[in-house]
């Protein structure tokens, strides 16, 4: 068994034993985050059963996606969504959890083929309104799902988030717990989330504890990422997943 497959077994039997740890009832689904990792890594990690992998940089996604044609991979775009990257996420994405804006929404939506299933998008809180990342506050939520959910070809799924990095598991909960309540309260008001894309390689057992129904982990399967060449606008503040 390589290494990367060994990592990924782990990591599946990690995530059950935190579950039955914290006595949590939902599924969870382990999302493989590729960033900076090559086709044929993603290729091996699919050999061994993985199916959902998320990506942050666009035109390095796209390439993988050419590269991959031939296996049944669920792709999730987990990154920053510049206006003019709406058209090829898309038309290449199954699922993009980082919708914070509606005029974003709006072009997803425009260019998603009627044809196709909808687009599942989540939308991103910055649960600890950090400067430095992306997301909606937990005051524009409502109004913003509310006029997501009236749009033709996406599908809203539910919430997702990067909290600050804390060392303290409870630290961890809490954050995940504030989350967690604003997926609750949205669910009042008849949206029929069903999704929490929460926690990551450091902290995704908090997550878990606090209803996490997605986790992306990254650097417990593949390891450490080469150093990402300068590609311009495909750059990114949201932290290493």
């Amino acid at each position: 068994m390589s290494t990367l497959t060994d990592n990924l077994a782990r990591t599946h039997q990690q995530i059950a034993q935190a579950k039955a740890r914290f006595q949590a009832q939902q599924d969870v689904t382990l999302c493989a985050v590729s960033k900076a990792q090559p086709a044929a890594a993603i290729r091996e990690a699919f050999q061994a059963g993985q199916t959902v992998f998320g990506e942050n940089y666009l035109q390095e996604a796209l390439q993988k996606q050419e590269a991959l044609q031939d296996c049944a991979i669920a792709w999730h775009f987990i990154g920053p969504i510049q206006s003019n990257k709406t058209q090829p996420i898309a038309l290449q994405f199954d699922w993009v959890h980082s919708v914070d804006r509606l005029k974003i929404a709006q072009r997803l939506s425009a260019a998603r083929p009627p044809g196709r299933e909808p687009l599942n998008v989540c939308l991103q809180v910055n649960i600890s309104e950090e400067a430095s990342k992306s997301g909606a506050s937990a005051r524009e939520l409502l109004e913003l799902a509310l006029n997501i959910k009236q749009l033709p070809h996406l599908r809203l799924r539910g919430l997702m988030a990067i909290p600050a990095p804390q060392q303290d598991f409870d630290a961890q909960r809490d954050q995940f717990r504030q989350v967690r309540q604003l997926f609750e309260q949205l669910n009042t008001h008849g949206l029929q989330l069903d999704t929490l894309s929460i926690g990551m390689s450091g902290d995704y057992e908090a997550a878990i504890a606090e209803g996490a129904t997605l986790v992306r982990i990254g650097t417990a399967i593949f390891g450490g990422r080469p150093p990402k060449p300068d590609s311009g606008s495909d750059s990114t503040t949201q932290g290493v997943l």
